[in-house]
């Protein structure tokens, strides 16, 4: 397999403008998040993709490689999809969430061999809930995983419902997982789901994945038994130093 790894990275967020070049302990985030990529051997090549000069050139800087695109994107998804069609020679590509300093290469490399299986269009990562908060927690969506290990449904909500049992036991009867926001997608298929139209269960859930579902599109997930520590806001930054 031919694998390239891209880090979609966005100066202009709403809740944390310019989160990509906050330092980290004598580095930036982009820059944690990049080297550790390079240490997944299942990688052939990592590109930074950014519509924003700064993190460009701060890349470069630090010898990585990064590429501009367009300021227009809605999403990651639709970044990585443009980097993957100026780089044919690559198969496969995953989606590295640019937040996610301390993201483990065994996380990315779990994710990787899924396609091993020529039917995977679409890999992602799970993990097992164990803590009733985060269960009820709309900001951690949750996965319904069928026999297959496939993504049948993601939900802000805790699916399954468990008929006549208090919401605060339900981890008692019934393993809920949690979705790890990394993607990895057939080159071929990571061009097509960006072509949809976005999806009435996508704009009910705010979730992107389940434009994918909803059009047909298989999502195999493998668990991970690591956590991972997104920095979404200066808070959570606070949190993890």
């Amino acid at each position: 397999m031919n694998i390239l790894g891209i880090i979609p990275a966005r100066y202009a967020s709403s809740r944390f403008p310019g989160k990509p070049l906050v330092d980290i302990g004598g580095k930036s985030m982009i820059q944690r998040v990049y080297e550790q990529a390079k240490k997944c051997s299942y990688l052939a090549e990592v590109i930074v993709a950014t519509d924003d000069s700064r993190i460009y050139d701060h890349v470069l800087a630090f010898g990585g490689v990064a590429i501009m695109t367009s300021p227009d994107h809605q999403s990651g998804t639709d970044r990585c999809a443009e980097v993957a069609l100026a780089h044919p020679q690559y198969d496969i590509v995953i989606n590295v969430q640019g937040d996610e300093p301390y993201i483990d290469p065994e996380q990315i490399t779990k994710l990787a061999v899924c396609f091993a299986s020529p039917d995977v269009q679409i890999a992602t990562l799970v993990k097992r809930v164990k803590d009733e908060q985060e269960l009820h927690n709309p900001n951690s969506p949750k996965v319904v995983v069928n026999k297959l290990s496939e993504a049948v449904y993601f939900s802000r909500s805790a699916l399954p419902h468990i008929r006549g049992e208090e919401p605060q036991n339900w981890l008692e009867f019934y393993p809920y997982f949690k979705h790890i926001g990394i993607y990895g997608y057939r080159a071929d298929v990571l061009q097509q789901i960006t072509k949809l139209p976005i999806s009435p269960l996508e704009k009910a859930e705010s979730l992107e994945q389940l434009r994918w579902i909803e059009n047909g599109y298989r999502i195999k997930v493998a668990e991970t038994e690591l956590e991972t520590h997104a920095i979404d806001t200066p808070e959570d930054l606070e949190k993890l130093l």
